[in-house]
């Protein structure tokens, strides 16, 4: 059996994955921010109830905000900021006594749809997220790649390409330090932004959609230059990896609009004389992260077997 763990800045999820992928259990409770040591106590207690629903002891996979850091052993990166600076794998090995994985959230949701989802049998996925903020990550033959730096598929912290002269004056700062990164265009807080400063209208991501599809023109210009910058991000990661198919996730990734508006402006950026990279919406929805977290170890009942091996 394998044990997911999706630790989120409010909400801990935990679910319990048969052999072939079936859910057996799966749990939520509030996350105790900005208590480590009540996070840690919390994730032993939701490890245990879900052993105890299905009856079975379990390997233990963790999506998280942010990453190990290779440098030190420990986490950076994490907006939920309690955890940075701490060894939450080996903090984590201690209180449930055996070995954990961990990995980036938006990582886990690329496994997620790799595995079993909307990339399924694809060798190459690159998996997006973009909500609140905007992440991503690269799964080539079913295995999860992070890099010598832990920073592999972090596409939102790059610039955004080929700016506009409006773009360029604009250069929003990134909360990473940065300006101009692709998260301060293409998540849902900067379509917002970018509404408001073109139309003075203050109305959220969801909105602006809702509205584009009712046939709002100044909403349909907005999703519009929305989608340019998303084409012209995921150009780039087709230009450098060239994925057999991109999964989208978060919240923007309900809007309909967007999987025809993406495809249709590709060819003007990536470097071939055909683009056919398809644009596909995930299928697990938000049980992605919980979910890749569970697949974070690929052969469960193996390693399990191994471990009660005297």
């Amino acid at each position: 059996m394998r044990i997911g763990i999706d630790l989120g800045g409010t909400k801990i999820e935990g679910i319990a994955l048969d052999e072939t992928g079936a859910e057996l259990a799966r749990l939520r409770v509030p996350t105790p921010r900005g208590d480590y040591q009540s996070t840690l106590e919390c994730v032993s207690s939701l490890v245990a109830r879900l052993e105890a629903a299905a009856a079975t002891p379990g390997t233990v996979g963790i999506a998280m905000p942010g990453t190990i850091s290779p440098a030190t052993g420990l986490i950076k990166n994490a907006n939920s900021t309690w955890l940075n600076g701490q060894a939450l794998d080996k903090d984590l090995e201690r209180v449930l006594d055996r070995e954990v994985r961990l990995a980036n959230d938006a990582n886990c949701f690329a496994l997620s749809e790799a595995v079993d989802g909307a990339g399924k049998d694809a060798a190459v996925v690159f998996g997006v997220i973009i909500g609140t903020g905007c992440g991503g990550g690269i799964v080539i033959d079913g295995k999860l790649i992070t890099g010598p730096h832990a920073i592999a598929g972090e596409w939102g912290h790059n610039p955004l390409p080929s700016p506009s002269d409006y773009e360029h004056a604009a250069s929003p700062q990134c909360y990473c330090g940065a300006v101009s990164c692709l998260e301060t265009w293409i998540s849902g807080p900067a379509m917002a932004a970018d509404h408001l400063a073109m139309s003075g209208q203050n109305k959220s991501a969801e909105e602006i959609a809702q509205d584009a599809a009712q046939g709002d023109h100044i909403a349909k210009a907005t999703l519009s230059r929305y989608a340019d910058r998303m084409a012209r991000g995921l150009a780039s990661v087709i230009n450098v990896i060239d994925p057999n198919l991109i999964v989208l996730g978060g919240g923007l990734s309900n809007i309909e609009a967007l999987y025809e508006m993406i495809p249709a402006r590709l060819s003007a950026y990536v470097f071939s004389d055909h683009v056919g990279t398809p644009i596909l919406r995930n299928v697990h929805g938000d049980s992605g992260g919980v979910r890749g977290a569970a697949w974070l170890w690929p052969e469960a009942g193996k390693d399990v077997a191994q471990r009660e091996t005297p």
